[in-house]
């Protein structure tokens, strides 16, 4: 079953149509499932009844010149998320809530050349932080993607590693991962978790078909340990 078209998953009316893919994704397709609760071994429930896997979650509204989109982040650490670079570049002002609605600060942020990567600094502290996997998904391997598809509420919806297949937007980067997890626009920079609650990856684009890709914990760990990948974000004025 071939690809046809990729989109990044960025939302401002719609997705911009990306180029043809080069290679077709595995033909054993598992089907999506229907939103599910998130894995719970990540944390346990605060007091409002939110997963530690929800709570790590950020909506990011980027206002630019004439322009507004929204994506999906999630924290690193106390003061840093990882979205994607489609998501921030561009922006006169980066606008960031969390999953209870409050407002965080952002001081500054920081794009990768190679993958669809981001970095934002925050003035305020995050509400919690996930566990990086130590190695990528394998063919098969449950998968759970938590965004905000559409700027609208937290989501949480699940699927299936189907495999790996050429980066269409970055050839240079080498293998990226194919799930059938349904992603919306607005979804990119959402985090993609293992049956555990930790990071495989993050999301970044899906294609017609409705398969979603997403970047591999090995390329993001890779990046965030070389402090040159990443550079200021373009900003329009």
């Amino acid at each position: 079953m071939a690809v046809a078209v990729l989109v990044a998953c960025a939302a401002p009316t719609g997705c911009a149509a990306l180029p043809a893919m080069p290679a077709p994704v595995p033909t054993s397709v598992v089907p999506s499932r229907d939103p599910a609760a998130a894995p719970t071994s990540s944390g346990n429930l605060s007091p409002d009844g939110f997963d530690a896997a929800q709570r790590m979650a950020v909506r990011i509204r980027n206002i630019g010149c004439g322009s507004l989109s929204t994506g999906s982040g999630f924290a690193i650490d106390a003061n840093t998320l990882v979205t994607n670079r489609h998501v921030v570049e561009d922006s006169a002002t980066l606008q960031l809530s969390t999953y209870d609605g409050r407002d965080v600060a952002a001081t500054a942020a920081s794009t990768a050349g190679l993958a669809d990567l981001a970095i934002v600094r925050t003035a305020d502290p995050l509400p919690a932080a996930p566990e990086l996997a130590d190695a990528d998904p394998v063919t098969g391997d449950a998968v759970t993607v938590v965004g905000y598809p559409l700027g609208q509420r937290l989501t949480i919806t699940t699927g299936t590693v189907l495999g790996a297949t050429t980066d269409p937007l970055n050839v240079n980067l080498g293998e990226v991962l194919v799930t059938d997890a349904p992603v919306e626009p607005g979804s990119s920079g959402s985090a993609a978790l293992d049956a555990d609650g930790r990071v495989i990856g993050v999301v970044y684009a899906k294609d017609e078909q409705g398969y979603s890709f997403v970047v591999p914990v090995s390329t993001l760990r890779s990046m965030l340990d070389d402090e040159s990948a990443f550079t200021a974000a373009p900003t329009c004025s």
